[in-house]
């Protein structure tokens, strides 16, 4: 379960020499998402999607606030600490897939597990399952310039599920596929939030949005919806 309680991000932008204004991503963030739950997140661009979704991620910490998660404050965790747990206990999926070009599709799913110190043999193992899990049991050995946009989304898939994590986070996962390729991408979230992960999607699209259990809509950096 996550729980976030009076969060605001904020940046404070220089002006002139002694004058500084300050811009805000979020403001007043009051949530709680708990576990198995499909949660989107949709407004207009600005509106604070993406730093919300980065926070829940712990790819960036809150200026202000309260974050719990499964109870415990991370708030003052030192970074690598925080680095494990993201390694741990959340996977991660990009508009832009973020492959490394150099290494075959099974080598990239294998990265994570490569942090965690998994042997090996598991590595392959557990890589090999994950690709065959999201169609791509005839291509592991490819590299991603060979793919398709659709293939390679479905390589990230299988990374961000590398170490078993417990929550999905989606930063408009479809919007570089055609639709009928980003259909199959939202086929298999909807079937891994089916098994039991918990999802969170940022998503523009409002037909996307109303796939989750919840939609969140966000206005200037608050939760409006």
């Amino acid at each position: 379960m996550i729980n976030l309680t009076g969060i605001n991000k904020y940046w404070d932008k220089p002006l002139g020499k002694e004058s500084s204004e300050r811009v805000y991503g979020l403001r007043d963030v009051n949530l709680e998402i708990k576990r198995g739950e499909f949660i989107t997140i949709m407004g207009q661009s600005g509106s604070g999607k993406s730093t919300l979704l980065q926070i829940l991620g712990l790819l960036d910490l809150p200026s202000e606030g309260e974050f719990l998660l499964e109870g415990t404050d991370v708030m003052g965790l030192p970074d690598r600490e925080l680095a494990r747990i993201r390694n741990k206990f959340f996977g991660f999926v990009f508009q832009s897939f973020h492959l490394l070009p150099e290494l075959t599709a099974l080598e990239n799913v294998q990265l994570p597990m490569t942090y965690a110190g998994i042997s090996a043999k598991q590595r392959i193992e557990r890589a090999g399952e994950l690709l065959d899990k999201v169609g791509l049991s005839h291509r592991i050995h490819h590299h991603p310039k060979a793919m398709s946009g659709g293939e390679q989304q479905r390589v990230a898939i299988a990374r961000a599920l590398a170490n078993d994590p417990g929550f999905l986070f989606a930063d408009e996962p479809t919007g570089n596929l055609p639709s009928e390729t980003g259909r199959q991408i939202m086929e298999i979230i909807q079937g891994l939030n089916k098994e039991g992960m918990t999802i969170i999607m940022v998503t523009h699209d409002d037909a996307l949005g109303k796939l989750g259990s919840r939609c969140l809509r966000l206005s200037d950096g608050r939760i409006v919806g």
